[in-house]
């Protein structure tokens, strides 16, 4: 299982971390990707300057919006889970 953190800590809660949660938790259910992909809120994950922040791996990626959220989501999340399968 692929885990997913969503920084919700003051800067990227600002800037719309719950909103790109929704948007993931939406893909994930169209997907079918409930037992590939697990989201989990993060306090800071220190890319503070480039939220909103996610963690996948090791891997931390900023900027995301709702605007880019899906397309973020193929290139950071969907590479993965179907590099694993």
């Amino acid at each position: 299982m692929l885990s997913v953190y969503i920084c919700v800590g003051s800067s990227c809660h600002l800037k719309g971390s719950y909103q790109i949660m929704k948007i993931f938790q939406e893909i994930i259910k169209e997907k079918n990707l409930e037992e590939k992909v697990e989201l989990k809120a993060s306090f800071c994950l220190g890319n503070c300057i480039n939220g909103v922040s996610i963690k996948v791996n090791d891997e931390i990626f900023g900027d995301l919006k709702s605007e880019n959220a899906r397309e973020k989501f193929d290139e950071y999340i969907l590479k993965k889970v179907n590099s694993n399968d």
